[in-house]
């Protein structure tokens, strides 16, 4: 992604907020000389350069969405900020929600996934099953709407590992329509990527105030919403 246009959602003297575009990594990975949201930021923003615990991988980044998925990202304009954020989210204040399209129709339509994700041996892939690293996992979620064949599902991760939703809904036989690493390598619908979008963050400002930031289903996933409807 060259120039990518990244809206943003919310913005004051100690955080940002945009909505990240799927196909857009976060920050550089070693051997890989692509665009990243890191160097928009420090073209835009430069007063992040300092801020985090390794802000010459990633400044002022407290948390990170996987390349291709789209939404909600947190930046954090100074240290004082990043360190409150960063307590915010290891103490699961900081409530997530995300929107899945999954294969098939999840029963029951809400419910609890609580499965340890750990390292698959060799690979970058997470599972649920024997592997490296376990760390406890624990993912909510409610089915917002079945269609034939798929469920639109609203999902709630309680813990933030790598990969964590899209391998709980697959563990339960559901994995998300998209998502070649952990579902079918091709989809009847013709998605480029994984339909997992981050719609929103709710938490408390070091103020008292809580704010809900929510960012706009991007319109690749929103042209698939608007097909399986006209399918019904």
């Amino acid at each position: 992604m060259d120039n990518p246009i990244i809206p943003v959602i919310y913005e004051d003297e100690n955080i940002l907020a945009v909505n990240k575009p799927a196909g857009l990594l976060v920050h550089g990975v070693i051997n890989n000389k692509e665009k990243t949201l890191v160097d928009w930021l420090l073209k835009k923003y430069p007063e992040v350069k300092n801020v985090g615990d390794a802000p010459e991988i990633r400044p002022g980044i407290v948390h990170r969405l996987d390349k291709d998925t789209s939404g909600v990202i947190l930046i954090c304009r100074n240290q004082n900020f990043f360190k409150y954020a960063k307590n915010l989210f290891q103490e699961h204040k900081i409530k997530k929600k995300y929107l899945a399209l999954t294969y098939g129709e999840i029963k029951p339509k809400s419910g609890i996934i609580e499965k340890p994700i750990a390292i698959k041996s060799n690979t970058i892939k997470r599972t649920v099953w024997e592997g490296k690293n376990e760390k406890t996992a624990i993912t909510e979620y409610k089915v917002l709407k079945y269609f034939k064949n798929f469920s639109l599902v609203e999902v709630s991760p309680k813990t933030g590992r790598t990969h964590q939703i899209r391998v709980h809904l697959a563990s339960i036989g559901h994995p998300i329509v998209g998502d070649s690493l952990y579902g079918p390598k091709e989809n009847p619908l013709r998605l480029k990527r994984q339909f997992l979008h981050a719609e929103s963050l709710e938490f408390s400002l070091e103020n008292g105030q809580r704010i809900k930031i929510e960012a706009e289903l991007p319109d690749d996933l929103r042209n698939v919403i608007e097909k399986l409807n006209e399918e019904e």
